[in-house]
Parts: C-alpha cells; sequence; structure tokens
C-alpha cells in the first residue's frame, strides 16, 4: 500500500545552523553579497564566456558570499537573455571542483518543468561533491515557449510547483522511502546520495504561482525582485513587502529574504543611481551602490545578487572593485567548515 508522507515544511534558521552555504549567506539584520552569472551577457557566440570559471575561482578567493546561475532550458530570441547558457546542475557541479568556500546557488531551476526525483538527484550530488555548498532557488517558470516544449500546461505550472517542492522535500530523509504524490509513486526505495547535513534550503523566487501564505510556511527564503529600489518610495515598498510575508512564518523563526540587480558599474565612485531600460539595470559608482545595498539592508535583505553581464567595463576590474570596495561593507559570514570529500 503506497503512504502519502507528510509535506515537510519550509524550515527555521536552526535548521540549518551546520549547512556551508546557509550559514555562509544569511543571518538576522545583514547583508551579504553574491555574483550573478553570466558575467558578460552571450549574444550568440560562446566565446564571450572564455575564463568565467577561473573569474569564478576569484570571486571565491575574494570570499563572496555566493554565485548564481540561472535554468534556462531554451534560449527564447524573442526573450533574448540565455542565461549563463550551460545546464545549471552540470555547471555548478564543474564550479563545484574549482572552488573551495562559495555557495552555489540555482537562480532559480524551474521545480515546475523538471521532475523531483531528477531534481533531486542532481541536487544531492552536487551538494555531496560541494560539502555542502548547495542552495537551490526555486521557481514555477516565466517563458512561455518552455512549458508546450516539455507537455506542460503553462496554465498548471503553480500547482506542479507546488507538488514538486512537496515531493522533493519527501525524498531527502534516510531510509526506505514510501510517496504517493500526483508526480509519480514508489515504495521501499530510497534517494541516495543525501545532502551533506540532512536539508537543502529551497528558496521560493517570486510568487512562483504560489500565495504569500504558502511562501511563509513552505519556502526557507524568498527572493523577490528589489521593486525599483532606486526610486524614493522603493525601499519602503520593498521593506513592506518583507514584512508582510514574515509576519506569515508560522513559527515567527528567521528566514531569509534576498533580491537581485543587474549593473553597470562605472569607474567614476561618484557617479549617480541611474536607472536604463526602465529599470532593468542600474548604472552608478561605488558610492551609490552602497548606498543602495544598506537601504536593501535596512529594508530586511539578507543577501543581495549582483549581475555584471551589462557594465562596460572589463569583469575582472568590476569584480576587483566590489571586492576591495563595496565587500568589506557587507561582509560574508563564517559559516561552519566546507569539508569537501575526495569521491
Amino acid at each position: 500500500m503506497n503512504i502519502t508522507l507528510p509535506i515537510i515544511k519550509g524550515m527555521s534558521a536552526p535548521a540549518f545552523s551546520a549547512h556551508p552555504a546557509y550559514r555562509r549567506m544569511f543571518s538576522p539584520d545583514h547583508l551579504t553579497i553574491g555574483i550573478f552569472l553570466p558575467l558578460r551577457f552571450y549574444e550568440g557566440d560562446m566565446k564571450v564566456l572564455g575564463g568565467q570559471a577561473k573569474l569564478v575561482e576569484t570571486i571565491d578567493r575574494y570570499n563572496f558570499a555566493a554565485v548564481w546561475v540561472r535554468d534556462v532550458p531554451l534560449f527564447d530570441p524573442m526573450f533574448g537573455d540565455a542565461g549563463q547558457v550551460f545546464d545549471p546542475f552540470a555547471y555548478l557541479a564543474y564550479l563545484a571542483a574549482r572552488t573551495q568556500n562559495v555557495a552555489l546557488v540555482t537562480g532559480s531551476a524551474i521545480f515546475s518543468l523538471r521532475h523531483p526525483i531528477d531534481l533531486a538527484k542532481a541536487s544531492t550530488t552536487i551538494d555531496q561533491l560541494s560539502g555542502g555548498r548547495l542552495v537551490l532557488g526555486i521557481a514555477s517558470g516565466d517563458r512561455p515557449i518552455e512549458f508546450p516544449a516539455y507537455g506542460v500546461e503553462h496554465a498548471k505550472r503553480g500547482e506542479r510547483f507546488a507538488q514538486a517542492v512537496s515531493y522533493l522535500r519527501q525524498l531527502m530523509p534516510a531510509g526506505r522511502l514510501m510517496i504517493d504524490s500526483p508526480l509519480g509513486n514508489f515504495e521501499n526505495a530510497e534517494l541516495l546520495p543525501k545532502p551533506v547535513t540532512g536539508s537543502i534550503p529551497l528558496i521560493v523566487t517570486g510568487a512562483s504561482g504560489q500565495s504569500l501564505p504558502w511562501i511563509a510556511e513552505h519556502a526557507d527564503g524568498w527572493l523577490t525582485y528589489p521593486d525599483a529600489t532606486h526610486t524614493p518610495q522603493g525601499p519602503q515598498r520593498l521593506a513592506e513587502k518583507i514584512r508582510a510575508w514574515r509576519n506569515l512564518i508560522p513559527d515567527g523563526g528567521f528566514r531569509p529574504h534576498m533580491t537581485n540587480e543587474w549593473l553597470d558599474l562605472v569607474d567614476d565612485p561618484d557617479h549617480p543611481r541611474v536607472p536604463l531600460q526602465g529599470g532593468y539595470i542600474l548604472r552608478t559608482g561605488r558610492k551609490g551602490l552602497i548606498s543602495l545595498l544598506e537601504e536593501w539592508r535596512m529594508a530586511g535583505v539578507n543577501h543581495a545578487a549582483l549581475g555584471i553581464q551589462f557594465s562596460q567595463r572589463p569583469a575582472t576590474d568590476v569584480i576587483q572593485e566590489l571586492a576591495e570596495e563595496v565587500l568589506p561593507h557587507f561582509p560574508t559570514h563564517q559559516g561552519p567548515q566546507t569539508n569537501i570529500a575526495d569521491w
């Protein structure tokens, strides 16, 4: 007889006290900095990504909190953004072998398109290979072309997302499992390998087709867009959104909030914050960026994922300036020791 296991809901911070990536990135009332890949925008030539992994090694040595990769199964020229091009899980495994400490984050894995067993298998593998450095940003997907390609109804993506989250959480406990889900069922089997610390944080992106109470109950953290924080009203709206979410968290414990910004960081440190392309990109000097990050921190943001692929300066120069002039204001936390096994 199939038995449906109880849904393992979002966990509070103590559940991740031994998780190297979570501890590295998140702490109440503090903000850390990560870098979104790619470091250069793909426009049809893979050569633009040459040397990127070497720069990720530099990001690791500079002690940024995290590197983020996107999940874009199909490049839609009308959408105009192929992400970092590579499969996120294969690429994170590659980067795990070339880094020592930086958290490895998906931003975000499309849970409505992929089966939870495959998601869990890839995730726990990378978690083991990296010594517990994986954080899963997850989403229901926003590119309409992908859903018919997978044979999935676009209108049901939110429902499938919630089902996949439940299924994946049920796969994590040790021992023989019995699972009955709309996405599949089995009994007397076990998913291997297991996460290094017993769990992998699931960070819900945007609404992902869910209500705010659902996100508060089931997510281990929340990633939202910055809500035009370059405007005078932006930080206040962001703070209100974060506060409304946290007020719904059942146990009242800490769960982190993240946001991101695509930057054109200019070499003039005093250059004012100027939104480009309707606010999609922010051109600024480092002083404007520092003030923005401080506004985010005051609003309740715990991690800022910065994308530099639109910067006109060389990526090496931007990363160095961020490391030397911005990162000291928002230092990475000292988490548990990362122990990478030689498998």
